[in-house]
């Protein structure tokens, strides 16, 4: 959603990523992780946002591509970008993209929730 704010000359709302994050850390707590785990883990965690955010070039609509790179170095259970898996999780994310880009700014994020 922030790549395709971008891309419509938008600025991502910062109260919509503060939310973002608040829920993350929220379920990290709820699952029973201190406030030194809680920082760590977020700190990690927006650091591989950034690296995956700074890593996916999208110059057109129908550009989108999923960077394998980025893939394989997030997610240890692809191991080839030919398997069943591999390829399902690559289609959600085309399909995501195209959905949540044909959706009016304003109702982006109300609209991806629907996504199926």
């Amino acid at each position: 959603m922030m790549l395709i704010s971008k891309q419509k000359g938008k600025k991502f709302d910062q109260d919509e990523y503060d939310l973002f994050f608040n829920n993350i850390e929220n379920n990290l707590r709820e699952l029973g992780f201190g406030d030194i785990s809680v920082n760590k883990k977020m700190k990690d965690l927006n650091k591989i946002l950034y690296d995956i955010l700074l890593k996916f070039n999208i110059e057109t609509y129908n550009s989108f591509k999923i960077n394998e790179k980025v893939v394989f170095k997030y997610f240890n259970e692809f191991n080839d970008n030919k398997s069943k898996k591999y390829e399902d999780f690559e289609s959600y994310f085309v399909k995501y993209y195209k959905f949540c880009f044909d959706q009016p700014y304003e109702n982006m994020i109300k609209a991806a929730i629907e996504f199926k």
